[in-house]
C-alpha cells in the first residue's frame, strides 16, 4: 500500500514523481537576529482549542509550568551546524517505506497531467527542499523543512532543548490574545498581511500580496505580543503531542499507547499554503495531523527549554 501524508484538510495520497519542481524563487534576506535568545514565559492555566474553529479544535484546560521558547523557527543555517557537528542523516535522506526511495513530499501547482498538488519527490531533503533542482544556498535564514519529528527531536536534543507540546506552543502563539487571529479579528488589517500565507484561490492562484511565493526568511512579519515571530504562517511546526480529533480520543491515546506506537503527531500554525478558501488554519487553536517519520517542504519547528513541563 502506498504511504499517505495527512496535510491541510484531508488525507492526500501523493503520487510518486521523478520530476523536479523549479527552485523556490523567493528573494532571500535576513529579517531578524536569530541569536537574540529565547523568550521566557510564565506558567499559567490555559484554555486550548476554539468552539468557533474546525471540529478537531476541541476545547480543554491545562496548566503549564514556566518555560522558554525560541523567538523564531529553526533556520537552515542552524540546522546545518547540527548536521556538520554530528553527521546526522535525516529521514528524508533514507529509503522511504511505500516509495522505496529517499525523498519527501513537495507542493507543486496542479496540472491536467498531475492534478494532485502533493507529490513524493525523490531527492527532496533539507538541503534540497523541492528536490534535486532546488537548494538552500542563499536561503540560510529560511526555516529548515523536509525534517520529520524524529529529525527535529534529534536537533533539539543536540542543543540541550526539546520540542514544545501542543499546549506550550498554543499558549505561546496566542500571547494572551482573545481575538480570531493573534493580531486581531481582521486577517489583513488595512490590507497589511500579518503572516506568510497564501493569497488568492488555492491551489491555482497565488497573488503574492505578502511578497513571498513560499517560505520567507524567519522574522519578516510582526511578532506577537510575546515577541515571537512566525508562530502563524510560513511553515507548520512540530509538537510532541499525539494527534486526536476529540477529547475522548486523546484520553484513549494517552491511556493505551506508548510513544513508540504513536504514528500521527500534531503540527501547529499553518504555512505559506494556508488560504482563505482552503485550510484557513493560520490561527493559534488550529491543528493538523502529520506522520512522525515523514517530511514535507512546509513543515519546520522551534524548540523550548528541556526542563519545561506540561502536557
Amino acid at each position: 500500500m502506498r504511504r499517505t501524508c495527512i496535510i491541510l484538510l484531508s488525507v492526500v495520497l501523493m503520487s510518486c514523481s521523478s520530476e523536479t519542481p523549479a527552485p523556490n524563487q523567493n528573494a532571500t534576506k535576513s529579517c531578524v537576529d536569530v541569536s537574540s535568545g529565547p523568550v521566557s514565559l510564565d506558567g499559567a492555566e490555559v484554555t486550548l482549542g476554539s468552539p468557533q474553529g474546525y471540529p478537531e479544535e476541541f476545547t480543554r484546560v491545562t496548566t503549564l509550568a514556566p518555560f522558554d521558547i525560541d523567538r523564531t523557527e529553526v533556520t537552515n543555517a542552524q540546522f546545518e551546524k547540527f548536521i556538520l557537528a554530528t553527521g546526522y542523516v535525516t529521514t528524508a535522506e533514507t529509503r522511504q517505506p511505500g516509495f522505496n526511495k529517499a525523498g519527501g513530499a513537495v507542493f507543486t501547482l496542479p496540472s491536467p497531467t498531475h492534478p494532485n498538488w502533493w507529490r513524493f519527490v525523490e531527492g527532496a531533503n533539507w538541503r534540497h527542499p523541492e528536490g534535486p533542482g532546488s537548494s538552500i544556498n542563499g536561503r540560510e535564514s529560511e526555516p529548515v523543512v523536509q525534517v520529520s519529528l524524529i529529525d527535529a527531536q534529534a536537533y533539539a536534543a543536540w542543543i540541550g532543548r526539546a520540542l514544545p507540546t501542543e499546549a506550550q506552543w498554543e499558549y505561546a502563539a496566542k500571547a494572551g490574545s482573545q481575538t480570531l487571529y493573534v493580531w486581531g479579528n481582521e486577517r489583513a488589517p488595512e490590507g497589511e498581511e500579518q503572516a506568510n500565507t497564501w493569497q488568492g484561490a488555492f491551489p491555482v492562484q497565488n497573488t503574492l500580496t505578502d511578497g513571498f511565493e513560499a517560505r520567507a526568511p524567519v522574522g519578516c512579519f510582526p511578532p506577537n505580543a510575546f515577541g515571537l515571530y512566525d508562530m502563524i504562517g510560513n511553515v507548520w511546526e512540530w509538537t510532541t503531542s499525539p494527534y486526536a480529533r476529540s477529547a475522548q480520543e486523546l484520553e484513549s491515546i494517552n491511556a493505551a499507547i506508548t510513544e513508540t506506537d504513536l504514528k500521527d503527531y500534531t503540527i501547529k500554525g499553518g504555512s505559506f499554503l494556508c488560504a482563505q478558501n482552503y485550510c484557513a488554519r493560520y490561527r493559534a487553536p488550529a491543528r493538523q495531523s502529520q506522520e512522525r517519520d515523514f517530511s514535507t517542504n512546509h513543515i519546520g519547528f522551534r524548540t523550548v527549554s528541556q526542563t519545561a513541563e506540561g502536557p
